[in-house]
């Protein structure tokens, strides 16, 4: 079983609102064979949130739970560099993040830096739903794909994503 992506919930969650199974027939039993094939990976705080994901694409997530999920101290994964990042990046994007500035909309949240910790200790690509913010640079916002291209770490959206995993319906 070889991970190839790291996954925020926004990577699934928002295409499924656009486009739902029921109507997208096709697609989704596609993306569900790539889940049962185990390339997506996750941490604690991205499975907590991707529980409230419905359907098919949600019972392959909760199905592969437990090989997809990179525990803290549990396993051969380097989560000793994971730990190391994640507090040493909550410190260098203070600023950005929203629990540490009021709940600020549009910005990093904790969960968000955590799966791009883990994306660069473990040397893989994020993928995610959300935009860069577009214009100058942003002394107090910070999407995922920006803090993806700040710490060298290649971001997917679901369409680049389906693109490159030859995914379509």
């Amino acid at each position: 079983m070889t991970h190839k992506y790291c996954l925020d919930t926004s990577g699934f969650s928002n295409p499924l609102m656009d486009m739902p199974e029921d109507i997208h027939k096709t697609l989704w039993p596609s993306v569900v064979a790539k889940i049962d094939a185990h390339i997506f990976c996750w941490n604690v705080e991205i499975a907590t949130e991707m529980s409230s994901i419905q359907g098919a694409v949600g019972a392959a997530l909760k199905n592969c739970n437990g090989s997809c999920c990179f525990v803290e101290g549990e396993g051969s994964w380097n989560w000793g560099v994971y730990i190391a990042t994640n507090n040493t990046w909550r410190d260098q994007f203070k600023q950005y993040i929203s629990e540490y500035n009021g709940n600020r909309k549009n910005t990093i949240g904790l969960n968000d830096l955590s799966i791009v910790a883990l994306a660069h200790t473990l040397e893989l690509p994020v993928v995610s739903m959300e935009a860069p913010n577009l214009g100058q640079p942003s002394q107090t916002k910070l999407r995922i794909p920006d803090l993806c291209k700040v710490v060298q770490v290649e971001h997917f959206n679901f369409t680049q994503l389906c693109r490159k995993e030859g995914i379509s319906g």
